[in-house]
């Protein structure tokens, strides 16, 4: 059977802050079977820090609640609640608390970072410490962030303000079948290895089972759905997580009564052609002569 796994909120361990008020929770890994998907949340504290360091992996991130500094070579930046971006395989950051009552944010790690190679992390030198400044998404030297609101899933509601928000026009919604998507996190951004981006059903919303030849993860943040996995069936609610292996068949269907979304990520980036297979298509091919 094709890998998948389901962690529930309320199931998942809590490890305690290290020495310098970090934390990370491990929702997809190596353990996992995981090759391409490392996927977390993570908490500083107001005074925490994290120390600058490399990865020898593409890292993207979307803030969750609270306010964080992240130091990069280029300067440093205040991120709060909806905001997101890339850092690129080898660029040199690091993370410092921010605010009164700490930052949490969810990371999409691609590849999967290898415990037995020091899980593909060093440190460097620490950055200049700078007064952080805002993300302006219409500021070409913040070209590597963006900026989300749940108002921008609600199609009925688009305007020039909401797109001002949005890096370009390309993160318009795209709309179908009472599903809407906000791509944040792609190559138009400067990734190379994965994606990230929001997924919202309306009541009626559907997608039929599919698989793709990539890894998907999907971190619920409201309403219920009923979500199948390799014909495995789960309902899931907010802060739970599943994640679907290359060539695992799964489908969606809205189980509440009001709308549900979703942060989710693909890695490594679909193809240009062929990154679904519908079941519904094999069906059909089955009776055509």
């Amino acid at each position: 059977m094709t890998a998948h796994l389901v962690r529930r909120a309320a199931d998942v361990p809590v490890p305690d802050h290290d020495e310098h008020g970090y934390r990370r929770r491990e929702l997809v890994g190596e353990a996992d079977g995981s090759v391409h998907t490392g996927f977390g949340v993570c908490e500083l504290r107001p005074d925490g820090r994290v120390g600058a360091h490399v990865h020898s992996y593409e890292e993207s991130f979307h803030v969750l609640d609270g306010t964080v500094v992240l130091d990069v070579p280029e300067g440093s930046y205040l991120l709060e609640e909806g905001d997101y971006g890339l850092l690129p395989t080898g660029v040199p950051h690091a993370w410092r608390g921010a605010g009164d009552t700490g930052a949490r944010w969810a990371d999409m790690l691609a590849p999967v970072p290898r415990a037995r190679y020091g899980y593909d992390t060093q440190p460097v030198p620490d950055l200049p410490i700078r007064g952080p400044v805002r993300i302006d998404v219409r500021d070409p030297r913040t070209r590597s962030f963006g900026h989300f609101e749940p108002a921008q899933m609600d199609p009925g509601k688009q305007s020039q303000e909401l797109l001002a928000v949005s890096a370009s026009m390309r993160t318009a919604l795209l709309v179908y079948s009472g599903i809407t998507v906000k791509m944040m996190v792609d190559a138009d951004l400067g990734a190379v290895a994965s994606t990230m981006f929001m997924v919202q059903y309306a009541v009626d919303g559907v997608a039929g089972t599919h698989d793709h030849p990539f890894e998907e993860t999907y971190l619920i943040l409201e309403g219920v759905v009923e979500a199948t996995f390799d014909d495995a069936r789960y309902h899931l609610g907010p802060g739970d997580l599943a994640w679907a292996g290359a060539g695992c068949v799964h489908g969606f269907t809205n189980a509440g009564a009001g709308p549900v979304r979703w942060l989710e990520t693909q890695a490594p980036q679909p193809p240009s052609r062929h990154s679904y297979r519908f079941t519904r298509d094999w069906d059909y091919l089955r009776g055509v002569r």
